[in-house]
């Protein structure tokens, strides 16, 4: 009977002894993985697989730099991006992510603030999303058009005039295109805002 309880005695602590090992290893490799990265890599937080972001989960989906619909002088087929060639050989820095272009039909045309003079704007819009955003654009255009005139009527001499002015005018215009995007599909996705034309008189 003394022998089973010295068995049982020494058997126990090599069990705690093992765990003991596990827990120092995984805090080892934690550490040396970079915290919770290390951890995420090795499966044990995550369920091993890769989480998709919000954005994703709601049906957006960022296209990669190697996907980028490519324009240019070949003669590709009809919904082929007009490409008609090979993508070009990867650069050194970059965006990560494609852009996808689309121009507003017709150009906008508004007052300035406290100002005689009125400008006339031609914009095109990117998104590293796919054409989902470009869809919800062209679906809620009259509600964007507006919310870009709005916008424009804000506009002061100072910043039509001057290359900074016109950028915080750029950036005031993405901010209200996804504003309206947020308010009518949920989720906005536009990254820069490009005047194709501008025009103060």
């Amino acid at each position: 009977m003394s022998d089973e309880k010295d068995a049982a005695t020494e058997a126990a602590p090599k069990k705690k002894k093992g765990k003991g090992k596990l827990i120092m290893i995984l805090g080892a490799v934690t550490v040396l993985g970079g915290g919770a990265g290390g951890a995420y890599a090795l499966g044990y937080i995550g369920g091993g697989s890769h989480a998709k972001s919000a954005d994703e989960e709601a049906g957006y989906k960022m296209v990669p730099k190697s996907e980028q619909k490519r324009g240019g002088g070949g003669e590709g087929k009809e919904g082929e991006g007009g490409g008609g060639g090979k993508a070009p050989p990867p650069g050194q820095g970059g965006d990560k992510y494609a852009s996808n272009y689309y121009p507003l039909d017709k150009e906008f045309t508004s007052n300035l603030q406290d100002s005689v003079h009125y400008v006339q704007v031609g914009i095109a819009v990117s998104t590293p999303y796919d054409d989902t955003v470009i869809e919800n654009l062209k679906t809620n255009e009259i509600a964007v058009r507006s919310a870009i005139l709005m916008a424009l009527g804000d506009a002061t001499e100072d910043e039509v005039f001057s290359s900074q002015g016109k950028d915080k005018l750029a950036k005031r215009l993405t901010a209200a295109i996804n504003a309206t995007l947020k308010q009518k599909e949920g989720f906005g996705g536009i990254s820069n805002v490009y005047f194709t034309s501008f025009v103060v008189q």
